[in-house]
């Protein structure tokens, strides 16, 4: 019998256990359904309030997360900095307890500062407020949600009806990119080991550091494998995911020049002919075409699964807040 859910909170899936990571495939792909109806809503978070605090720039995440809130028939509040108290000197708590103060119920927040939403969470918990967090990406240390709507997508390639962690078992998925400043990387780390894959990471060394290899749990089934040139990634791989680059890496002299970096990590049609035949691409956007993939191959739909990405986010995310939405409540 499937456990009952029992997070308040989603900060970080380093923890997770793989029924939870399924727990949530499933949840998803049940939103999936109601999303493909004519309806596309659900009263299941009706009277309860999302606020989404992103105190740093987003365009999808934060669009996909109030998508999902008004599927779920929730009210929502967005918090902009630019126009908030913060230019006056309010701290982020401050701002946080004033929309604790207007009824909020879950607080959806982003931060470029690692550790944010967990402190966040802690002082809800510590004033008893039953305010649940979610974790929209912090710094350089997880993007639950994005790790989750990844493995989303790529589970229903194998099995559309059921997506699972079981079908992944033995797969090889490379990562290829800015990993060592990249959330979305850590938390498809823990995603995919959890589900058995066979992962490769590759980067040049100044964007992959040799310690990410001990960054594997004793008791995962996946295998973790580090490279710092491309084709041993590539080689008979399954599913390649590349990350965004930015810029200011050449300002800190960690790359000499985008056009470089391209020339030996850019994924290219002809570089894709070492992986497996159905090979598919995915980028948690936003994407620097002709950096980190060229546009070909971004646009081609026989590879590139990034618009399944992020209609993925949508399902996902409504699972994501339902749950802790309905942490607590007896099931009907």
């Amino acid at each position: 019998m499937q456990a009952a859910w029992n997070r308040p909170h989603i900060l970080e899936l380093a923890s997770w256990q793989p029924w939870e990571l399924d727990l949530v495939l499933q949840t998803a792909s049940s939103f999936r359904e109601v999303l493909a109806g004519r309806t596309k809503k659900v009263p299941a978070l009706q009277g309860q309030v999302v606020t989404n605090l992103f105190f740093e720039p987003s365009t999808r995440t934060r669009s996909s997360f109030e998508l999902a809130a008004k599927r779920l028939s929730a009210d929502v509040m967005n918090f902009t900095p630019g126009s908030s108290s913060l230019t006056k000197g309010e701290t982020i708590l401050d701002t946080a307890k004033t929309y604790l103060a207007m009824g909020a119920d879950i607080l959806v927040i982003r931060h470029q500062q690692a550790g944010v939403p967990q402190f966040i969470a802690d002082q809800m918990d510590a004033l008893e407020a039953g305010v649940r967090v979610l974790n929209a990406g912090d710094g350089q240390h997880e993007h639950p949600s994005q790790g989750l709507l990844d493995l989303f997508t790529i589970t229903s390639l194998y099995d559309p009806e059921n997506p699972r962690l079981a079908t992944l078992r033995g797969k090889k998925i490379a990562i290829v990119g800015d990993i060592l400043h990249s959330r979305v990387a850590r938390s498809n780390l823990w995603a995919l080991l959890a589900a058995g894959v066979d992962l490769h990471l590759a980067a040049p060394p100044t964007l992959l550091p040799q310690a990410f290899g001990g960054l594997k749990p004793t008791d995962s089934p996946g295998c973790l494998t580090l490279h710092w040139t491309l084709e041993p990634a590539l080689e008979n791989a399954d599913l390649v995911m590349t990350l965004r680059l930015q810029k200011e890496r050449m300002t800190a002299h960690l790359l000499t020049s985008l056009r470089e970096y391209h020339q030996a990590f850019g994924l290219t049609s002809q570089r894709l002919q070492g992986c497996r035949e159905g090979v598919k691409i995915l980028h948690p956007g936003p994407v620097n075409r002709g950096v980190e993939i060229s546009s070909e191959l971004m646009d081609d739909p026989r590879f590139s699964l990034i618009q399944d990405q992020v209609t993925s986010g949508v399902a996902v995310r409504m699972a994501l807040l339902y749950l802790i939405g309905t942490y607590g409540e007896e099931a009907p």
